[in-house]
């Protein structure tokens, strides 16, 4: 069996095997011209690029007994039929308006193709208002389904993930809105097809936002879990969250941006540069419970890769550690610290939040999958200090070493407000007793008095007195995390085409 050039590809990154028509003007088959008839194959595999790009690419081999050539076709699909982690049944949704409107394009021209030749089968819906494809999920039967892909940015992907996890709770029997219950684990993973004008979620589970690349982490049935932090008030659910909550300075450029969506993305740029000359403030009391599983910490340096140990290990010592104790101990009052003053961004990351801007993103130590938040309290300081602050996501610099920035890792929080806390009798369960009184050291007219706004995943939050628990790998993605070295990867693989031609 010859084939055209030398190619090296893990069984697991073949994405399908055809016969193929051979076309006798291929160049480079020298003494094979001269015989009657050939037979060839051609394998689809991987190829991956800089950057974390995947690609679809192609090598076609050749002989001229027929036989052969159908042996090695049916022992190559025999190995693919062995992935089991494979999809063949998907349920697609597309959010046409997202981003620059190019979502449908996107998923026909760039994606269905590939679905296509590796075989899979596919539901589109074609969404037509917001939430359609929330409320969609708890119409059909998703168990038929190897996985729910959205093609769309973070937003839709919310859209999607609430939908998916609500109905495993609602079917499990689960009150979504108790912030104390033991949420039951989503295995229908999830796709994420970027097209939307942010993809950060994508971004930091796959090292890029490429359609084709995401489509072909699909295809090769990769798995990502992922930490899914629940957002209550007063016992009623709000949200559930994947990257960013943001309170102050990130809140307050969401809720400018939103009246602007007219600007299209520049409006991020200006409510942006507004927020941060307005320099507001805000006073308030963060109560949170400390991640004592997780064996990493914020400023440790260990950014979450492909097959994260830290993930593995954290995962494993909560497991134990719920075994042993269960949520009462959680709950204990004597792990809980309080801190209180005045803020100018409270941030909590389930995972680094990285974007092509912020190339290591908000806390570039957080993890993906290992039960725990990175807590990140900017305190009040002088607007120089603040752009300061600001700058360090940009480079390389510890944006944690300031005397005024915070961080803990931690599986729960809770945040009050002092507008909050002055205005309700009941902001929380355990509000008054844990907080106690505010600070009241200046006279009301050179005081903050009003509150911000959360930002959850891009979406803003009613109620500015929140509970937030993590809930560690709730759901998984069709991802693998940033891989190391991309080009490396392959020339570790025992089990390969080179070996078996």
């Amino acid at each position: 069996c010859v084939h055209t050039e030398n190619c090296f590809v893990p069984i697991s990154e073949i994405i399908a095997v055809e016969e193929t028509e051979f076309n006798k003007k291929q160049r480079n088959i020298g003494r094979w011209q001269k015989m009657a008839k050939l037979h060839a194959f051609t394998v689809y595999y991987v190829k991956k690029a800089r950057n974390h790009r995947w690609r679809c690419s192609d090598v076609t081999f050749w002989c001229v007994d027929e036989h052969l050539c159908n042996q090695w076709i049916q022992a190559l699909k025999e190995l693919l039929e062995m992935q089991k982690s494979r999809p063949k049944q998907l349920l697609v949704y597309i959010n046409p308006y997202g981003g620059k409107r190019q979502g449908k394009r996107i998923y026909e021209q760039k994606v269905a193709p590939l679905f296509s030749l590796a075989s899979i089968s596919t539901d589109v819906v074609i969404t037509e208002h917001a939430n359609h494809a929330k409320d969609n999920l708890f119409e059909v039967n998703i168990y038929k389904y190897d996985g729910v892909v959205c093609v769309g940015g973070d937003g839709m992907f919310s859209e999607v993930m609430h939908g998916l996890i609500g109905r495993i709770q609602k079917d499990s029997g689960i009150d979504q809105n108790n912030p104390k219950a033991s949420l039951v684990q989503c295995n229908i993973r999830i796709g994420i097809i970027p097209a939307g004008s942010t993809d950060c979620i994508c971004y930091s589970t796959v090292g890029i936002s490429d359609p084709v690349t995401s489509a072909l982490h699909i295809i090769v049935g990769d798995c990502q879990p992922l930490d899914v932090s629940s957002v209550h008030h007063n016992n009623t659910f709000l949200k559930y969250s994947v990257s960013l909550l943001g309170y102050g300075f990130y809140g307050d450029i969401l809720k400018d941006s939103e009246k602007k969506r007219w600007m299209g993305p520049m409006r991020y740029d200006y409510s942006g540069f507004k927020t941060f000359l307005s320099h507001h403030y805000y006073e308030g009391t963060i109560a949170y419970q400390p991640a004592k599983h997780t064996h990493g910490s914020p400023r440790d340096k260990e950014s979450c890769r492909t097959g994260c140990y830290i993930c593995k290990k954290s995962e494993k010592q909560l497991a134990e550690q719920n075994k042993e104790h269960g949520l009462k101990h959680e709950e204990g009052e004597e792990e809980w610290k309080v801190i209180k003053g005045k803020f100018l961004a409270i941030n909590a990351v389930s995972m680094s939040c990285a974007c092509p801007r912020s190339p290591k993103g908000l806390s570039p130590a957080a993890h993906l999958a290992d039960g725990s938040a990175d807590l990140i309290l900017v305190r009040k300081c002088s607007r120089f200090d603040f752009l300061r602050y600001l700058v360090r996501h940009t480079n390389q610099d510890d944006q944690f070493d300031f005397p005024f920035v915070d961080v803990y890792r931690v599986k729960c929080f809770q945040f009050t407000s002092k507008l909050s806390e002055d205005n309700e009798s009941n902001v929380m369960d355990i509000g008054k007793k844990r907080f106690g009184q505010f600070c009241r050291d200046h006279p009301a007219c050179c005081c903050n008095i009003v509150n911000s706004t959360w930002n959850c995943d891009g979406e803003t939050l009613d109620s500015s007195a929140i509970e937030v628990r993590v809930h560690c790998q709730l759901m998984k993605l069709f991802a693998r995390g940033i891989e190391e070295n991309c080009k490396d990867e392959a020339a570790h693989s025992h089990s390969s085409i080179e070996q078996l031609l």
